[in-house]
């Protein structure tokens, strides 16, 4: 469950993905009106909470092995997960 393979429990927002991407044991999903579900391990990417207000229009995600990266319509960056990754 918190290494990413458990989906359920966003399971119910995961309609018209976009794109995914994932760290080491977390995704996050790209869903068509720009915002982003999260789900996995916390600390690595899997808790998007923090950051979950700036997530609108996103236009694509990237991730390392324990982060995320979000390009926003206006060209923005917004990141979240472990600050060492």
């Amino acid at each position: 469950r918190g290494h990413g393979g458990d989906s359920s429990a966003v399971q119910d927002q995961l309609k018209s993905v976009r794109q995914i991407q994932g760290t080491y044991v977390a995704f996050a999903a790209v869903l068509s009106d720009g915002s982003v579900v999260t789900w996995g391990a916390r600390a690595f990417g899997g808790d998007s909470l923090l950051v979950q207000h700036f997530l609108k229009n996103v236009q694509q995600i990237r991730a390392t092995g324990g982060a995320f990266a979000a390009i926003l319509a206006d060209g923005s960056v917004v990141t979240w997960g472990h600050p060492d990754h």
